[in-house]
């Protein structure tokens, strides 16, 4: 088994709260990551037909039966539990006593908000990180990263992504969009998510979206918001010098695992990935997620959005640190540019002071420093973010 790289963040906020809430999608390791983490604790998971309807016929009962404390797996199946929660929390008045998982965003956060607000933190757990993968798998490249995303199980069992992918598609489409959403015309929708997937890494149009899946603005925008809260996509926001000055209003689309994007476009192979049309936008899901990863496992929110103005200049991501902010400019290719250093010394002269990092991050790993930029790779990226932002402390 991997040991995760959130593990200690975990530890500690069950020591700080009386409740901990690790969200995350189906299959990102919730379940194996909070029994490894607490062995001594009672284990229920609510998704079983009999424990679920216990839970909420008898629910005083069921959680007499969770002694001192216990892991509860996909509270979001029994929501009204998160209540009752709180009257034990409360009367124990301790921390360190029920660690919860859910795999569904919207409902997990309304059940914690309305009934656990100040007793529990959140914690996000996205599938595998780059280094978590390649403690499983010592080989990986970028072609095969891209292909085969990062889901434990796949590396867990030696499964065959596209097929393994393929059935997790199916499985999210048959299950949980059904629980989260009264959607009626499946393949539709099972259409608008692959039209998602073709765009990538591009400001989102949710008009043009629409249009192309055969559906309204308005539906597009509902069906858009079920990927968010299943963790399937998720919207980077644009920076924004200040709350009056949006550079540009659209957010840009992206995949939570870029191996189900790869899925999606049809892509079978990592040999497949060099020629393809999407190749740089799939490049550049790969590393603003594991961006986004990093952040995670640090137990930190989300700091992340890009840089564009109205003249087409761009930085593909902003990585806040208070007042400041680290540059990050991604491109596929393994030859490194002039020019794509050019576009991350620009937003000097755009944001005077706002800078204290640059990062190129190509298709060749290196770890390098050229006119102030630190070069590197997907597999040493997490690792120059976590320089650079030392370097700030120091």
């Amino acid at each position: 088994m991997i040991t995760r790289e959130i593990t200690p963040v975990l530890l500690d906020l069950f020591g700080r709260y009386p409740v901990v809430t690790v969200t995350g999608p189906r299959q990102s390791g919730k379940t194996t990551l909070c029994r490894a983490a607490f062995p001594d604790l009672a284990y229920f998971n609510l998704e079983r037909p009999d424990v679920r309807e216990f839970a909420s016929s008898d629910p005083l009962g069921f959680l007499a039966q969770c002694g001192d404390g216990a892991v509860l797996d996909e509270i979001q199946r029994v929501p009204e539990l998160t209540s009752y929660i709180q009257a034990a929390v409360d009367e124990r008045k301790r921390n360190g006593q029920f660690v919860l998982t859910g795999s569904r965003q919207l409902r997990v956060s309304e059940a914690v908000s309305q009934s656990l607000a100040g007793r529990t933190a959140i914690l996000p757990l996205l599938p595998f990180s780059i280094q978590e993968a390649r403690r499983a798998r010592a080989d990986l490249d970028v072609g095969v990263m891209i292909h085969t995303g990062f889901y434990p199980r796949i590396y867990d069992q030696a499964l065959e992504p596209t097929r393994a992918l393929g059935d997790y598609f199916e499985t999210y489409v048959e299950r949980d969009v059904r629980q989260i959403s009264e959607i009626r015309n499946l393949s539709s929708f099972q259409r608008f998510v692959r039209l998602c997937a073709g765009r990538v890494g591009q400001l989102l149009n949710l008009q043009s979206l629409g249009n192309d899946a055969g559906v309204s603005h308005t539906t597009a925008r509902h069906w858009l918001s079920v990927l968010e809260a299943s963790f399937i996509a998720f919207e980077l926001e644009p920076f924004h010098a200040n709350l009056s000055k949006r550079l540009v209003k659209s957010p840009k689309l992206y995949f939570y695992d870029v191996g189900l994007a790869t899925y999606l476009l049809g892509i079978e192979t990592p040999q497949q990935i060099a020629t393809h049309p999407l190749r740089g936008a799939l490049f550049e899901n790969l590393v603003v997620v594991e961006a986004l990863k990093h952040r995670f496992n640090l137990g930190r929110r989300s700091n992340l959005s890009f840089f564009r103005d109205r003249t087409g200049n761009e930085v593909d991501l902003v990585y806040a640190l208070a007042e400041k902010m680290i540059a990050v400019e991604i491109k596929a290719g393994q030859t490194v540019s002039g020019s794509f250093l050019s576009i991350l010394h620009s937003l000097d002269r755009m944001l005077p002071g706002a800078v204290v990092g640059k990062v190129l991050v190509h298709g060749a790993e290196a770890d390098a420093v050229r006119e102030g930029v630190h070069i590197t790779g997907p597999i040493g990226f997490a690792r120059t973010l976590s320089r650079l932002e030392a370097a700030m402390v120091s």
